[in-house]
């Protein structure tokens, strides 16, 4: 965890939304554009002095974010008010703070959210997008969704996820807790929402790769279930593209000083 901070410092939490079309990913990186060094550079400027920020959970390159939610550490003072309104004058039209706040000095984005959850966006008809592409997959064969969200149910639980992380997965080890998983149909559009207490590399666009095998029936149902008590990457099915996924945001254990939307009834 982040050091607790020194007196004549407070402790500011923000939630972000960014269309991550057009950067590598969240993680400040060297010679290139991330949503993180973005951020940064404003919140500096904002703040009259360097800002460093930590985030509930870094997202890919091209990948989306609702409600990111990232903590830093600063002696400017500020409104809530005016983190937010000061940060959206110089930031991109990308990339917005949409709440900030003050919180408790030991308050830490990412290791006290207890849940996170994400959408994916599938646009299934057979012409391409012409609007909102950099926020859909498009699939052109009919998907059966019901056979998808059926198949889906089977991730609920503890499991070990395995067959559906990332070859160059950091994480120590691939055991998660899925809460909820749902895939649904609104007119040309199908959904996938899960929420977990936490997602391993890639995990839900692996996880999306192998549903769109069992809804385009070249998989059964059962096929899920395999992959995950098999515990391998190589027999499932394709790392979905970026476009389609949203991180709808992270949730917390109440008490935090946070916004009732991202609350959560799980103790601290």
């Amino acid at each position: 965890m982040t050091a607790t901070p020194l007196p004549d410092r407070q402790r500011i939490a923000l939630a972000v939304e960014y269309d991550g079309s057009g950067y590598s990913g969240w993680q400040r990186l060297a010679h290139t554009t991330t949503v993180q060094a973005t951020l940064e550079a404003v919140l500096s400027r904002v703040a009259a002095e360097p800002v460093e920020t930590t985030c509930a959970g870094r997202t890919d390159a091209g990948v989306h974010a609702r409600a990111q939610v990232v903590h830093f550490d600063t002696t400017a003072r500020r409104s809530p008010r005016g983190w937010m309104l000061g940060s959206n004058g110089w930031l991109p039209d990308t990339v917005a703070v949409v709440w900030a706040g003050v919180v408790p000095a030991q308050f830490h984005a990412r290791f006290h959210a207890r849940r996170r959850r994400y959408r994916y966006c599938i646009l299934n008809r057979d012409a391409r997008p012409g609007l909102q592409g950099r926020f859909l997959t498009w699939e052109h064969h009919r998907l059966d969704h019901a056979a998808m969200d059926a198949a889906a149910a089977v991730l609920v639980g503890r499991h070990d996820f395995s067959a559906f992380r990332a070859l160059a997965c950091q994480a120590r080890h691939a055991m998660r807790t899925v809460h909820e998983v749902s895939v649904r149909r609104d007119g040309d559009l199908v959904v996938l929402e899960i929420e977990a207490n936490a997602f391993l590399h890639h995990m839900v666009r692996n996880i999306v790769g192998s549903l769109l095998l069992v809804g385009r029936g070249r998989r059964p149902q059962a096929w899920i279930a395999e992959l995950l008590a098999g515990r391998r990457r190589e027999p499932a099915g394709p790392t979905a593209p970026p476009e389609g996924l949203t991180f709808l945001g992270p949730r917390y254990p109440r008490g935090l000083g946070l916004p009732p939307w991202l609350e959560c009834d799980d103790p601290l």
